[in-house]
């Protein structure tokens, strides 16, 4: 005689074993789908990977870097060419600073408040802008290497190493900018996180753990990349990752090493 367990392992569809078999695979599938569309509609804004865990900043949609951080770096490199004596500068003296203003309060109109539009005639400008700032100080750069091997530079200690922490100062914004405005398309690009693989690694990428949740680079982390790789003559915390960002930052050392050396060598020679 069959027991009761095998009469309900043999029952028809009517007895109800074989819908229950049947009904437990499917009630599993609908729950994973279920739970596959909540993750889908949650990370419409990029919010969450495939896992359900929730993505750092800098790899998401945000809200955009504030603008008044650079603006003021901008201001103040501006500032140091003005002060810089009228022989390191480019004649007019009036004329590439005051194109780099145009084109800064061009800048801070389209994007007042936050660094979150895309457009091909902002990001024109915004290049132009770190292109003269560029031009400007390497030409001031050379000036006063060449016034230096020739001996026409550096009569003055205390003048010399003013004007020439003024230029080894702009040169540290200048590259700021190049590897702010640069690193994975630029600031409006990395808002929309449209580009997955960044030029330079943080170390708040490398353990995004020891980092909050909306925690991305902004232009504060490039400015103290170009003033450590400036110091340093090497990268230190945060590595270049894309051959153009390791071409800038060797530049942006031989720059520096030359222009320190040699100010430095030529001061502590006039104090002696």
């Amino acid at each position: 005689m069959a027991s009761d367990d095998d009469q309900r392992v043999d029952d028809g569809p009517d007895g109800g074993s074989e819908e229950r078999g049947a009904n437990l695979p499917l009630s599993g599938l609908h729950a994973k789908l279920d739970r596959l569309e909540q993750l889908v509609k949650r990370d419409a804004a990029g919010m969450l990977n495939l896992e359900g865990r929730v993505l750092p900043a800098w790899r998401r949609v945000t809200a955009g870097e504030a603008r008044w951080t650079v603006t003021i770096a901008i201001a103040v490199a501006i500032a140091l060419q003005l002060a810089l004596p009228v022989r390191l500068s480019i004649k007019p003296t009036w004329l590439l600073p005051s194109l780099e203003a145009l084109l800064l309060v061009g800048l801070v109109v389209a994007n007042p408040g936050r660094i979150n539009r895309t457009s091909a005639s902002i990001r024109v400008a915004s290049l132009m802008l770190i292109a003269t700032i560029s031009v400007a100080n390497a030409w001031s750069a050379g000036r006063l290497i060449r016034g230096l091997l020739n001996g026409t530079e550096g009569s003055d200690a205390g003048s010399l190493l003013a004007t020439g922490g003024a230029i080894w100062l702009t040169n540290v914004v200048a590259f700021a900018l190049w590897f702010w405005d640069l690193d994975r398309g630029g600031p409006a690009a990395r808002r929309h996180g449209t580009k997955p693989h960044p030029d330079f690694m943080f170390a708040q990428m490398q353990n995004p753990d020891l980092a909050p949740d909306d925690w991305e680079p902004g232009f504060v982390d490039y400015l103290y990349l170009s003033f450590t790789n400036a110091t340093a003559f090497s990268p230190t915390d945060t590595l270049p990752l894309s051959r153009w960002a390791k071409m800038a930052m060797l530049l942006q050392s031989a720059v520096s090493l030359m222009t320190v050396v040699l100010v430095i060598a030529r001061a502590v020679n006039i104090l002696k």
